[in-house]
C-alpha cells in the first residue's frame, strides 16, 4: 500500500515535526534551575560524566543550541506514521532520487538502537538514496525506511507491555508490507542488529540480506572451539569480557527497574542527558569528549528526541522487554546472506569464526576507524560499506539464487 491509501486501519499518514514553544520554554527553565551535584576533585569521567563538561554542554544547551534550525533539518525528509499492532510508528520514508523516472532501487530498511535514534543516519541519506551526486554510483541506490522502534522518540512512548525484539521484528516486516515492497534488504546496529536478524528469521521470503554493523560473539564454551581462536580472537573477547562490568550498569538497571529509573530522567534534562551522553563518550571513537566523534549539536538532536518526547522510561522498557521475551530464543542457524561491518572503537567487535557459526556470512569488512554509532561517526566507511555489501542483491531476483559462498571484503 502506498502513503496514500484508504483503508483507516492500514493508513499511513503524513508528519512533520512541530513542537510546542511552551515545551522549548519549558525545557530552557529546568536547565536553567538544574540542581548540580559535587564532584571529587579529579575523577575526570572515571566514575560518570565529567561534571565540568556537563555544565558548560547543558549551557550550550541552553543558550547555544537551536533546536528550530534541527528541526526544519529533519522535516525536510519525508516522514510518516502508521499504526501497527496498536503502536503509531513513525518512519523516514526516502525514494531513490531515481524513483520519478522508475529506475529501480533496492528498498532498505535501517534500525537504530539505545540511545540512538533516527538522527544516526542523517549523514549516510543522501549518499545512500542519490549515490550519483555524492560520488557513487547511480544504480547503488537505495529507497531508504527508517523507523523508530516502538517507545523510542516519535514512536513512543508505548502503551502497552510485550514489545520485544521479536515483536518489533513482526512489525517491521507489516510496515514494509504495507509499503509495497515484496523484495528488501535491512540494516542494523545495537537493538537494531537484533531486530534485524529477527526480521530476517520472520520475514525470510521477503529479506533478501542483512547488514550488520553490531554483532555480540561471546567465548565459547566448547574447549575445542576455545582452542582455535586467534590471538586476535582472544584479545577482542578479553576486551568485551574487561569491559562489562562497568559498562553494562545502564543495562541492567534499564533491564530491571525502568520505571524507577523513568521518573528521574524524565523529569530532569540535565539526567536525560548525561544518561545519553555518557554512552557516547565511552562507545565512541573518542578521547576527551564524545564531540571527538559525533557532532554536537547532532548529539544534542538525538538527545531532545528522548526529552521531547517523554520516552526515557518506555526505550528503557526495551531492556526490560529483552530480559522477560514473549517467545523462547530462536535457536539454529540463520540462513540469510549477512554482511557484517566492524569498527576498531566499538567494544565488542565480533569474532568472525564464532559469528559463523550461527550466521552465514557472505561479507566482512574490518575499519581501523569508527565506533559504536558508525552512521553518525564515519558515514563514508558506512554508505560504501553498505553498498558493497547490497550490490550483489541487485542482480539476483530472489535470494535463493544467491550461493552460500561468496567473496567477502577485509
Amino acid at each position: 500500500m502506498s502513503e496514500t491509501g484508504t483503508d483507516a486501519a492500514f493508513a499511513i499518514e503524513p508528519f512533520v515535526i512541530d513542537i510546542p514553544q511552551a515545551d522549548l520554554d519549558d525545557l530552557a527553565a529546568r536547565l536553567a534551575a538544574t540542581r548540580w551535584p559535587d564532584e571529587l576533585p579529579g575523577v575526570g569521567w572515571s566514575q560518570g560524566v565529567s561534571l565540568p563538561y556537563l555544565q558548560e554542554l547543558a549551557e550550550y544547551w541552553r543558550t547555544g543550541y537551536d533546536w528550530r534550525a534541527q528541526e526544519a533539518y529533519l522535516n525536510r525528509f519525508p516522514q510518516f506514521t502508521t499504526v501497527i499492532d496498536g503502536a503509531t510508528v513513525h518512519f523516514l520514508h526516502i525514494r531513490s532520487a531515481g524513483a520519478a523516472t522508475g529506475a529501480g532501487a533496492l528498498p532498505l530498511l535501517i534500525t537504530h538502537g539505545w540511545p540512538g535514534s533516527v538522527v544516526e543516519f542523517l549523514d549516510v541519506i543522501g549518499p545512500l538514496t542519490d549515490p550519483g551526486a555524492h560520488g557513487g554510483d547511480a544504480a547503488d541506490a537505495f529507497d531508504l525506511v527508517i523507523p523508530s522502534i516502538p517507545g523510542y522518540g516519535l514512536s513512543g512512548p508505548t502503551r502497552d507491555g510485550g514489545w520485544d525484539v521479536h515483536r518489533v521484528a513482526l512489525a517491521w516486516a507489516e510496515l514494509m508490507r504495507r509499503l509495497g515492497y515484496g523484495r528488501y534488504g535491512a540494516q542494523g546496529g545495537d537493538w537494531g542488529h537484533a531486530i534485524t536478524r529477527e526480521l530476517a528469521a520472520v520475514d525470510g521470503d521477503h529479506v533478501v540480506g542483512i547488514h550488520l554493523n553490531t554483532l555480540l560473539t561471546l567465548p565459547p564454551d566448547d574447549p575445542a572451539e576455545a582452542a582455535g581462536l586467534t590471538d586476535e580472537d582472544r584479545a577482542r573477547l578479553d576486551r568485551l569480557i574487561a569491559a562489562e562490568p562497568e559498562m553494562s550498569g545502564y543495562a541492567k538497571i534499564q533491564g530491571t527497574r525502568p520505571q524507577t529509573l523513568a521518573y528521574g530522567l524524565t523529569d530532569s534534562p540535565v539526567g536525560q542527558l548525561a544518561w545519553i551522553v555518557e554512552k557516547f563518550m565511552e562507545w565512541t571513537d573518542s578521547t576527551e569528549t564524545p564531540e571527538d566523534a559525533v557532532p554536537r549539536d547532532r548529539l544534542l538532536t538525538d538527545v531532545m528526541l528522548y526529552w521531547l518526547t517523554a520516552t526515557a522510561g518506555s526505550s528503557a522498557r526495551h531492556y526490560w522487554e529483552a530480559a522477560h521475551p514473549s517467545r523462547p530464543p530462536r535457536g539454529g542457524r540463520l540462513t540469510t546472506p549477512t554482511g557484517v561491518a566492524v569498527f576498531a572503537a566499538d567494544t565488542a567487535r565480533p569474532v568472525r569464526r564464532l559469528a559463523e557459526r550461527d550466521n552465514t556470512i557472505v561479507h566482512w569488512s574490518e575499519f581501523d576507524r569508527g565506533g559504536h554509532f558508525a552512521a553518525m561517526e564515519e558515514p563514508g566507511l558506512f554508505t560504501d560499506d553498505v553498498r558493497a555489501f547490497f550490490r550483489r542483491f541487485r542482480v539476483s531476483p530472489r535470494r535463493h539464487d544467491i550461493p552460500d559462498k561468496m567473496s567477502t571484503a577485509s
